[in-house]
């Protein structure tokens, strides 16, 4: 078993002391009208903010940072552009979506990328949960669509990587003479995440990293498993998980529960509403976790869904002392699991944290 990966996150919708209607989310469902509020204590995702995140990650050891996509968040290729100059070896894991923009200039994208920041980026290729949101950027497919869509986009985008001439006639996009007069001479690896079949099928043909939402250690076994018995190569695995690890259980577990002390069944209520109504299979799998019941939120040993009460996307947390969040990294390790894709409340302190408690033992 290879060593494991660890990287952290760029909170670039903004950073939170709790977790609130607001965390982590602008429009995401159709009854969605209007960005919701932010919390007294959120802190805006400045440059000056962000830098230090990315440093205080790039000095305390993490591999990379994953920068999210959609519109509660700056956009992530610019973000992490203006971050290269800061870091030395933290690498960027940049969220984007395959055909708002066309796949040669993502290529093109990419290589430029690579070659300004000494090969530091890594593609986190995000299909989209939200129709609605879609829409919303002018993208008028249907889920299944948006993975044929996001296939022949990586068809297109390994091809301009290539460094050829090439032509490109397929379902959603025609290139004619498409070349990269300087192709990247690392070229990013790729991860793709998604828990329906167009997901691990798309996955086992294009992923060098699949990754999952931190369900239980079963659940996530089974589905290492099942992109397995679809792909004809090796694929490495990772996990996304928030984190709350302190000296002891008990102080661990009362920074979740104060994480959480402010929200009203009311805002669970509207908030669980609109997350349900998205497309996304993996995000029904976080909420079927716990359906928005305050008494189901310890979901396996130390597997914490409070988070994901409000929260899209990532909505459990390994919670505990160090020793216990470390022996559940371990068990995650066992069945598969290469990568760990962490965040916490705030970024900038749990990333400390985490680093100082866990990884260092």
């Amino acid at each position: 078993m290879s060593d494991p990966v660890f990287h952290w996150f760029l909170p670039t919708g903004g950073d939170d002391h709790a977790v609130g209607a607001g965390t982590h989310g602008g429009i995401i469902g159709a009854q969605d009208t209007a960005p919701l509020p932010r919390s007294a204590t959120h802190r805006a995702p400045t440059l000056d903010y962000l830098t230090q995140i990315a440093r205080a990650a790039d000095q305390l050891g993490y591999a990379g940072v994953l920068t999210p996509t959609g519109v509660h968040c700056e956009d992530a290729w610019l973000t992490t552009a203006a971050l290269i100059a800061a870091t030395r070896k933290l690498k960027f894991l940049v969220a984007f979506r395959p055909g708002l923009i066309t796949p040669v200039l993502a290529a093109q994208m990419a290589a430029t990328f690579q070659r300004l920041s000494s090969g530091r980026l890594l593609l986190n290729v995000v299909i989209g949960s939200s129709a609605a949101e879609q829409r919303g950027y002018g993208d008028p497919l249907d889920h299944d669509a948006r993975y044929e869509r996001a296939s022949e986009f990586l068809d297109v985008v390994r091809a301009a990587w290539a460094g050829a001439r090439f032509d490109h006639h397929g379902l959603f996009f025609d290139v004619e003479g498409g070349l990269l007069r300087e192709p990247p001479s690392i070229v990013p690896t790729v991860y793709l995440g998604g828990s329906s079949d167009a997901a691990i099928k798309l996955a086992a043909r294009h992923a060098d990293v699949y990754l999952t939402w931190g369900e239980p250690v079963d659940a996530v076994a089974a589905k290492i498993a099942a992109v397995r018995a679809v792909a004809d190569r090796p694929l490495r695995f990772g996990i996304r998980l928030h984190v709350i690890t302190r000296a002891t259980a008990d102080d661990a577990w009362d920074a979740a529960h104060r994480l959480i002390a402010g929200l009203d069944d009311e805002t669970i209520r509207a908030r669980q509403e609109s997350l349900r109504s998205l497309e996304s299979v993996g995000q029904r799998r976080m909420l079927d976790l716990h359906g928005g019941d305050r008494d189901r939120l310890v979901v396996a040993p130390n597997l914490w869904a409070g988070i994901g009460l409000v929260r899209g996307g990532a909505g459990t947390a390994l919670v505990g002392s160090h020793t216990e969040v470390a022996a559940r990294i371990d068990e995650y390790r066992a069945v598969g699991i290469d990568e760990f894709i962490l965040s916490g409340y705030p970024h900038l302190e749990e990333a400390y944290t985490f680093a100082e408690g866990v990884l260092r033992q």
